[in-house]
């Protein structure tokens, strides 16, 4: 089996298709636009179930190939899924879409932010179903109080709810990778709480997750400081405590401190 080591292509065996694509609960009325879908092994049965899909593939032979198949139901887009303008390419295609995809790990991160951006808080995208590593999908699911609790998370959560739901072997694919994948669902929905100003809420989030073994008043201070802000003063006026290490903090105490900027 031929694979581009700079695609980060691992091809998923026919068993674990089979419960990815239960996992899916696929109808004939649903739209999935399918992220990576190298050797087409998931889009022709998800294609089986589903209304329609559209599946971006970076992989030049592999997008031919799978198009060369002429599936009724299926329409492949040969690009890097990060260059592509979803709005303009799926603007024919009804809404809300379902996402499906083995995503790369070395873009794993980029592409979740490009669907939490494009989601729409659900009316673009309704779900998206993905194959992470292991690694990647305890930081989307981690509760606060947790090693694995950290910025991930709380930007995720507070425009999707994440559900774990499979745990991938390595010798799941093909060539197997040398770390445990995970298959998990974003649900998009409108925002858990109001931030205020959403790249506020993003740049405090960064700051104070960069120093995460400092105290949160220590934390902050950059990214207050970078706000023009005292750091003191946006405790004081969001009633968070200052003592707390910032793997304790919820998203509602962010939230907090957010709006105290403004």
């Amino acid at each position: 089996m031929r694979t581009r080591k700079r695609f980060g292509q691992h091809f998923l065996e026919a068993a674990w298709v089979a419960k990815v694509i239960d996992a899916l609960h696929a109808g004939s009325s649903d739209t999935f636009l399918e992220i990576g879908s190298g050797r087409g092994a998931l889009t022709r049965p998800l294609a089986a179930r589903a209304g329609r899909v559209v599946a971006v593939e970076i992989d030049r032979d592999l997008a031919a190939a799978l198009a060369n198949e002429h599936l009724p139901n299926v329409r492949v887009v040969q690009a890097d899924f990060l260059d592509v303008d979803l709005r303009d390419a799926l603007r024919e295609e009804p809404r809300p879409l379902r996402v499906a995809g083995n995503l790369p790990y070395n873009v794993s991160s980029p592409i979740l932010f490009a669907l939490l951006a494009a989601a729409d808080e659900g009316r673009f995208f309704s779900d998206a179903t993905l194959m992470l590593q292991k690694e990647v999908a305890s930081r989307l699911v981690a509760r606060p109080g947790r090693k694995e609790y950290g910025g991930l998370a709380i930007q995720v959560a507070l425009t999707a709810d994440v559900e774990h739901l499979l745990t991938l072997p390595p010798g799941a694919f093909r060539p197997p990778p040398k770390v445990t994948s995970a298959v998990v669902r974003l649900r998009f929905r409108s925002p858990r709480v109001d931030v205020g100003d959403r790249r506020v809420f993003e740049r405090l989030v960064r700051g104070i997750f960069l120093q995460r073994r400092k105290t949160l008043a220590n934390a902050l201070r950059p990214v207050a400081d970078s706000l023009g802000r005292p750091a003191a003063e946006l405790l004081e006026r969001a009633e968070v405590d200052g003592r707390l290490r910032p793997e304790a903090l919820t998203i509602d105490d962010i939230a907090r401190l957010s709006r105290a900027v403004l």
